[in-house]
């Protein structure tokens, strides 16, 4: 029975992708939907082929306090916390993969295909690995007591980190941050709207699977606790919207879902129900919050991945220092004292600072390459669906040719909108 649970959470985070297809897509223009529906379904396979044959070695095979040092290409036969490891293998590829696409919504519309899949070779066979194996494979965060439950740090802030270095190093897309503040809308917001239901659904497994059990106390309270914290993300960063810019924004109301799903991740199995309300609405106005602040920075990210990830992410982290009631672990408002604070908070710091590091070193060598990271000018405009893939998303008996930039809207709201693009 447990192997059985963990294979259908596994399927339901699987499942995910979908979400992730559908909202990055949704939120991007609809010349470059095809080329965003391509790499979702790229960094799915390629992740599932190098973790395997990689990755789960490093973060789980016997090692040091830094790195896990088993053979490659793992043989069946054995059990990993109970459970056959051909079971737990393809519940974490499932999560490497998780923490992999997340890169892609922050570099949409004008990474280059080969080089964003080379990052994701890197990703998923070493980056995410390596700070695995510190958090779950019992590295030096593990030792000194760091708690993330189902990765609010191991899964999204550093896939949150890399995608910061990512949309820097690439730079915004071409006429995002103009003269006259133009930005460009989201082509289809009921497919962003769907695929953040289906994440949605999806989280149910993602949290609920870790308890790597199918004993039913212990997997009630996680699934309800990440239920209230999406819900809680999704009313207060609609709220937040309207006092910030007079409109009802569904696009920041979303990613306020999601950043309640990642802010209870780390504590959903220690966290109550209603603190997990609090964890999610402080998520759901932080995450407006970030998206305001990217935009005075200049860092274009078209889907809101690094607030809702990154900085979400190390929210959730932290909050377990602050609200965790568990028998043995406790925050401080629950007479747990700055411990568990302290080492959440060095934890967290280690990982997004290596992150931020290896990333961004990572994409400055491949900028060095021929092409570089960046498609050019010509195809940026026409639209990678029929620069690159020869294919529009939608047939429309036309030719497809996106819009130029002159055509771009003034910006009116905090975030994306829902108004097609031409």
């Amino acid at each position: 029975m447990d192997s059985l649970w963990v294979v259908v959470c596994a399927c339901l985070v699987f499942f995910m992708h979908a979400g992730f297809a559908l909202v990055e897509s949704g939120f991007c223009r609809q010349k470059n939907a095809v080329m965003v529906l391509l790499k979702n379904v790229g960094v799915l396979a390629i992740s599932s082929l190098v973790y395997y044959a990689v990755g789960y070695g490093l973060m789980f095979g016997e090692g040091n306090a830094f790195i896990g040092l088993s053979q490659l290409f793992p043989a069946g036969g054995s059990e990993v916390s109970g459970l056959p490891i051909y079971v737990f293998l393809f519940f974490q590829l499932v999560f490497a993969a998780t923490a992999a696409t997340i890169v892609s919504g922050a570099v949409a519309e004008r990474a280059r295909l080969g080089t964003f899949f080379a990052f994701t070779v890197l990703t998923t066979a070493v980056i995410y690995p390596l700070v695995g194996h510190w958090v779950w494979g019992g590295g030096w965060l593990s030792e000194l007591g760091f708690h993330d439950f189902a990765g609010s740090t191991v899964v999204h802030a550093v896939g949150g980190a890399l995608a910061l270095t990512g949309a820097v190093l690439i730079g915004p897309r071409l006429g995002r941050y103009g003269a006259d503040g133009r930005v460009m809308p989201a082509h289809s917001m009921p497919l962003a709207a769907l695929g953040v239901i289906i994440l949605w659904l999806g989280w149910f497994g993602f949290n609920g699977g870790s308890t790597l059990s199918a004993d039913a106390e212990g997997i009630a309270p996680v699934i309800l606790v990440t239920n209230l914290s999406a819900a809680a993300g999704f009313v207060a960063a609609l709220l937040h919207s309207r006092l910030r810019s007079g409109g009802l924004d569904l696009s920041m109301a979303l990613n306020g879902a999601l950043a309640g799903l990642v802010g209870i991740t780390a504590g959903a199995d220690v966290i109550g129900p209603g603190e997990s309300m609090v964890v999610g609405a402080i998520a759901g106005v932080v995450v407006v919050e970030g998206v305001m602040l990217l935009d005075r920075l200049k860092v274009d990210d078209p889907v809101g991945a690094i607030p809702v990830h990154l900085i979400c992410g190390v929210l959730g982290t932290l909050a377990v220092g602050l609200f965790a009631s568990g028998a043995e672990t406790k925050g401080l408002f629950h007479g747990g004292g700055v411990g568990l604070l302290g080492t959440q908070a060095l934890g967290v710091g280690a990982v997004t600072g290596f992150c931020l590091v290896v990333g961004g070193v990572a994409w400055v060598a491949m900028k060095q390459l021929p092409g570089g990271i960046r498609v050019s000018k010509e195809h940026e405009i026409e639209g990678l669906d029929l620069a690159e893939c020869g294919v529009e998303a939608y047939s429309s008996g036309t030719s497809g040719v996106a819009e130029p930039e002159a055509e771009l809207q003034p910006s009116g709201s905090l975030a994306l909108t829902g108004e097609v693009a031409s």
